[in-house]
């Protein structure tokens, strides 16, 4: 049931997600009661890091093929102290102008949001992640054509450089990424851009990394018919129409995790029991 939702998370952690939702104003997505629910994924896997900054910081650096960084705070939990993830991330600006006439925006849900938010520090400054966090899903037919018109208004000054991330030379309109994931991708790297821009956090970069199981094949299906042309694999397409490829990282959720979890110690151990049990394909060989 709905209201149960709760009960569709690792049960440390129930309380607080409830508490954080409720404080930061955020939008449970309309399956999160639903076993599949790649929100509620998401929160089993980072939440209970948001307060483990050393395991985290492993986790980000086998991300993103760094060293562990120094990870930094995001937020306050419901409790008040630091947390070092953070999620449904709108920005703290409407860098998107996606507020419309009420002048308002709602983390996860109707505007461009992430799933979650690190922030850490490395030898070159202080850099962001944005995590765009999947797990069943898959894509074939466009967006709705109803908004369209808007779409384009609103973002065909925000997607190509210099005020955008996407080439210019590579002859496309902001309408050719109106199919999922593209879409989706786009504005999450138009949001990244835009933090990036605006020092959000004072922070010098921010990337977009994005986690999928590695058996959901259909996710990489290349939708968007102008695309198609340009490669077989969906981020491998959209990492190369961006001026800094490198912005983009799509690694797999066993990638990510799977080390973590195998020779997890101490506080850890009952989360990565959790999730090797409840999500069994995480540390297959």
């Amino acid at each position: 049931m709905p209201q149960h939702k709760a009960l569709n998370l690792f049960a440390p952690i129930r309380e607080q997600a409830t508490a954080y939702f409720r404080a930061c104003g955020i939008s449970w997505h309309q399956h999160a009661n639903h076993a599949l629910s790649s929100q509620v994924s998401c929160i089993n896997f980072l939440m209970p890091l948001a307060t483990q900054p050393a395991l985290l910081s492993r986790v980000i650096g086998k991300a993103l093929g760094i060293a562990p960084p120094a990870m930094l705070p995001v937020e306050s939990g419901p409790d008040g102290s630091p947390w070092f993830v953070g999620f449904e991330w709108i920005g703290c600006e409407d860098y998107l102008t996606e507020a419309g006439r009420s002048g308002t925006r709602t983390r996860g849900a109707n505007a461009t949001s992430a799933d979650a938010i690190v922030r850490f520090e490395t030898a070159g400054g202080i850099e962001t992640a944005l995590i765009e966090w999947k797990y069943t899903e898959s894509y074939g037919a466009p967006i709705p054509t109803r908004g369209n018109d808007v779409r384009v208004a609103r973002y065909k000054d925000l997607a190509f450089a210099p005020n955008g991330p996407v080439r210019t030379d590579t002859g496309l309109t902001i309408s050719d990424f109106f199919w999922e994931p593209f879409y989706q991708l786009l504005r999450q790297q138009m949001l990244a851009f835009r933090m990036q821009a605006a020092s959000e956090h004072h922070t010098t970069r921010v990337r977009v990394l994005h986690v999928a199981p590695s058996a959901n094949l259909a996710l990489h299906n290349v939708t968007a018919p102008a695309l198609q042309h340009r490669g077989s694999d969906a981020f491998d397409v959209f990492r190369g129409l961006l001026v800094r490829p490198d912005d983009f990282v799509s690694r797999s959720t066993e990638a990510v995790f799977g080390e973590a979890l195998s020779d997890a110690v101490g506080d850890s151990l009952a989360w990565a029991a959790y999730l090797r049990e409840r999500y069994q394909w995480v540390c297959r060989d």
